[in-house]
């Protein structure tokens, strides 16, 4: 939150799922400089057999919209895009798949997964929606980029590779 609080110049309305952590959160990092409201989901009771049991929530039978500071505009009050967002995640990296070994070992391996996932999201991905790249959408960028563009950031970064020294010679036993 902290990090998404770092990013914004005005103020703007949020919304969240119930998860009751969220409401510290946004607290502590916007306190009442923010329009934000919880979506709360209700759920039927879980299935009693089969794998659904193990795996999946009840069903959703209805959703409280929830003002928790400022005034937000419960028109715009929703998860939808965030949600949506996430499902293009899952589906175009594995690694966000339920129940995948698909993950990395390490945190920094990850994170350079999601930088080269949303900078190809936000540069190369023709949207049909925006009829461009949301780089061009928003103004900062005035083609779409190939993935080659991409690979010339990378070589851009890299570090030159340190000469190796000498080999050992084996010694005889």
């Amino acid at each position: 939150m902290d990090d998404l609080g770092y990013r914004l110049a005005n103020k703007v309305q949020l919304t969240t799922d119930g998860f009751s952590a969220y409401r510290n959160a946004v607290d502590m990092t916007f306190g009442n400089s923010v329009d934000f409201a919880q979506l709360i989901k209700i759920y039927s009771a879980t299935p009693d057999v089969g794998p659904a049991k193990k795996y999946s929530p009840g069903i959703c039978t209805g959703a409280r919209k929830v003002p928790v500071y400022g005034l937000p505009d419960e028109a715009h009050v929703s998860t939808s895009y965030v949600e949506s967002h996430n499902q293009k995640m899952r589906q175009h990296m594995r690694r966000f798949t339920r129940l995948t070994a698909a993950h990395s070992k390490k945190a920094a391996n990850h994170l350079h997964m999601l930088a080269l996932y949303f900078t190809f999201y936000n540069f190369v991905k023709h949207h049909t929606s925006l009829r461009v790249s949301p780089a061009m959408a928003a103004g900062i960028e005035t083609r779409i980029w190939e993935m080659s563009d991409i690979v010339a950031l990378m070589d851009a970064r890299a570090e030159t590779p340190k000469k190796r020294g000498p080999y050992r010679k084996a010694t005889a036993k």
